[in-house]
């Protein structure tokens, strides 16, 4: 979720393969879909397992956070840092305020509301055109959604599927798979960190 962000990382992708002429991203994404999938893993696979992470719990307050950009081949294209601010109101909606910096000097913003439902929290965003469903078992928070991003002159729907783990209570691990017609195109992957609540 913090994902939380992923969207702006992919725009920056298109953009950079799109002006390059890159041989047919369309026609990587056909070729591999000749090829089918795999099933992945399912989020009851960690119920039980800790550190317990629960949005509400980490994201509080100030956070910081460091990854890096795939492309449909694994290779790194782009690097980034970013400041999270994160609170919840008197009614448990909550707002993650994103700032990230990246190393060729674009800075982009994104600001997601979490409004709780029966069964997790549905996350919007300005250019999420399916909302997610934000869930957490264990140590994982697991959120898919799609996200419009600009291609060339017009733009493409993109499918994100947000994967978090916690390896300390204040650190998170956050994977996300972007796919399109069901055949992955890239990958981000970052580093969350919030401030210990004795600093």
């Amino acid at each position: 979720m913090v994902k939380i962000m992923r969207a702006y990382l992919w725009k920056s992708y298109l953009r950079k393969h799109v002006r390059a002429g890159a041989p047919g991203l369309l026609g990587v994404i056909f070729v591999c879909g000749l090829l089918g999938g795999c099933v992945g893993p399912e989020l009851n696979d960690y119920a039980g397992r800790e550190p317990t992470l629960d949005p509400r719990d980490f994201f509080q307050g100030e956070l910081t956070a460091r990854g890096i950009v795939k492309d449909y081949a694994g290779e790194v294209i782009r690097t980034f840092d970013a400041d999270i601010s994160a609170s919840w109101n008197a009614q448990g909606v909550g707002t993650l305020d994103e700032v990230f910096r990246f190393d060729d000097g674009e800075v982009q913003t994104r600001v997601w509301t979490l409004q709780p439902v029966d069964n997790g929290y549905r996350a919007t965003a300005g250019d999420v055109v399916e909302p997610g469903l934000m869930q957490s078992r264990g140590n994982t928070i697991h959120m898919n959604y799609v996200l419009r991003v600009p291609y060339g002159d017009d733009t493409l729907d993109v499918r994100m599927d947000d994967w978090m783990y916690a390896v300390t209570p204040d650190t998170v691990i956050n994977e996300t798979g972007m796919s399109k017609w069901g055949v992955a195109v890239g990958e981000i992957v970052l580093v969350i960190q919030r401030s210990s609540p004795d600093e």
